[in-house]
């Protein structure tokens, strides 16, 4: 019986018709959702920008993780940029100041002068500077 039934033929032109079979009672089978509108180019990039935020800290993450050193590498070098920047406008800036430049190179010249004579000229106090330049090479560095 169930081979011999006939569809109901479509009317895609009617919006309300349906197909069915005969003779089946359809009050229990189960219902489809009704048809959802289609979206609009708006609402489909705004989903997209949605899921694209959504991945945003995995993609941050992979960047990150693949990247790692170069990245670190690329900031160290910017911040000595602007560091070096800043400590020469600001050198600038002091020297532009009257009378300081000349007492500043002043101090220059007497320090000079006392570590000349406190560690280079004999052969005992350069061998002291040169120990004295190993412990804070090993304390800085850990060796």
């Amino acid at each position: 019986m169930a081979l011999e039934q006939e569809f109901n033929s479509v009317d895609v032109a009617s919006s309300t018709s349906t197909a069915a079979l005969e003779g089946v009672d359809t009050q229990n089978l189960p219902k489809l959702p009704p048809a959802r509108e289609p979206e609009t180019q708006w609402q489909q990039i705004n989903r997209q920008i949605s899921q694209f935020l959504d991945q945003l800290p995995y993609y941050l993450n992979q960047f990150w993780v693949a990247y790692k050193l170069p990245l670190i590498t690329l900031v160290l070098v910017l911040a000595a940029t602007v560091t070096l920047k800043v400590v020469l406008t600001v050198l600038n800036a002091i020297n532009d100041l009257p009378l300081l430049e000349p007492t500043l190179q002043l101090i220059g010249i007497i320090y000079s002068t006392w570590f000349v004579f406190r560690y280079l000229l004999q052969s005992s106090t350069r061998q002291e500077l040169l120990a004295e330049i190993r412990a804070f090479k090993a304390q800085t560095l850990g060796e």
